[in-house]
């Protein structure tokens, strides 16, 4: 490694040269850091192309997100109610922060309605002039909308309690469930993908994910008291319609059968991609269920492990077919 030249244009000890004279680990930084800004400013790519520009701090999205979950459940979600603290004043407080910092974040998002990728390739978005007062109506609307997700949590967590035999409070709910965990996250995620604000929603969406193993995307219209139990392995695209009093269990995947491509080959994003799952579906362990012109009618029961890829009418129980399961006796020498 001492003995090996890079071809660079300057260094911190050679000032402009065609080939580095430093060695060691002052020539190979040297190297690196040409050879990385040879593919910053590509064409095409969000983060290249804008090196240095503005993005939405997950640290602060994360902790605005940790605040309107302390506001939908105070003490129950994150931060710990103190005994004899007043309620009201804790989620004074975090509503307010949580309300700062989500207006901050938004204004360095909104700039990827006309700058991102695929608002490039769409090529209709036009710059805003007064971001930060987009910013601040953007999360006036957000904030209205918190009774209405509290109102579908708590049925949320009534479902819970009602669908699972093993859930002996609403506190053990809230505290230690990783399906409410990633609906609560979904419920607010959601909100704000339908004021259309960039890359927020996801970066919720995706802690959520990594947290729980619950894979829902914001975009996904669900209805009231929605139930996953054990959760591990769910996921929920994009295009998902659910209905109200569907429960799911783990391993569950509501995904697309394809990805349509336009006449440049780019995926078509704007088209129904996932399931619809009318009111009163139950979908049972490993089930897979695929497509946007798949609806799964009112009352219907998938069962464990089936794949499915068309509708179903009202009241239709699901199975897998043509399973045959053998059991025999060990002898003693085996």
């Amino acid at each position: 490694m001492a003995d090996e030249r890079y071809p660079l244009k300057r260094c911190e000890d050679c000032d402009v040269r065609e080939e580095c004279a430093c060695r060691g680990a002052a020539q190979l930084s040297c190297y690196v850091v040409e050879k990385l800004f040879e593919s910053f400013g590509e064409t095409g790519i969000d983060t290249p192309d804008e090196v240095g520009t503005p993005v939405p701090s997950r640290g602060r999205v994360l902790e605005a997100l940790y605040c309107f979950m302390d506001v939908l459940f105070p003490g129950r979600m994150h931060t710990e109610l103190e005994v004899d603290a007043s309620t009201e004043s804790f989620v004074q407080e975090r509503l307010a922060r949580g309300y700062r910092l989500l207006g901050r974040e938004i204004a360095r998002a909104l700039p990827f309605r006309w700058t991102g990728a695929y608002a490039r390739v769409k090529g209709e978005a036009a710059p805003d002039e007064k971001v930060r007062e987009t910013a601040e109506v953007l999360a006036n609307q957000f904030l209205a909308q918190l009774p209405k997700i509290r109102e579908l949590l708590v049925a949320d967590v009534q479902a819970a309690y009602y669908g699972d035999p093993a859930a002996h409070t609403y506190a053990e709910i809230m505290l230690s469930y990783p399906g409410l965990q990633a609906i609560t996250v979904q419920r607010i995620a959601h909100v704000l993908y339908d004021l259309d604000v960039p890359l927020i929603p996801r970066i919720m969406s995706e802690w959520a994910h990594t947290t729980t193993g619950i894979d829902i995307h914001p975009g996904a219209e669900i209805g009231h008291s929605f139930f996953i139990d054990h959760g591990t392995g769910v996921v929920i695209g994009e295009t998902c319609e659910i209905g109200d009093n569907v429960k799911l269990y783990q391993g569950v995947t509501l995904g697309a059968l394809s990805f349509p491509l336009d006449e440049e080959g780019n995926p078509i994003k704007d088209i129904k991609r996932h399931p619809t799952l009318e009111e009163n579906v139950v979908v049972y362990a490993g089930a897979t269920i695929l497509g946007g012109e798949t609806v799964i009618g009112r009352g219907s029961v998938i069962g464990s492990n089936v794949w499915l890829g068309k509708s179903v009418p009202p009241g239709s129980t699901v199975t897998q077919g043509n399973v045959e399961v053998k059991v025999r006796r060990n002898s003693k020498e085996e």
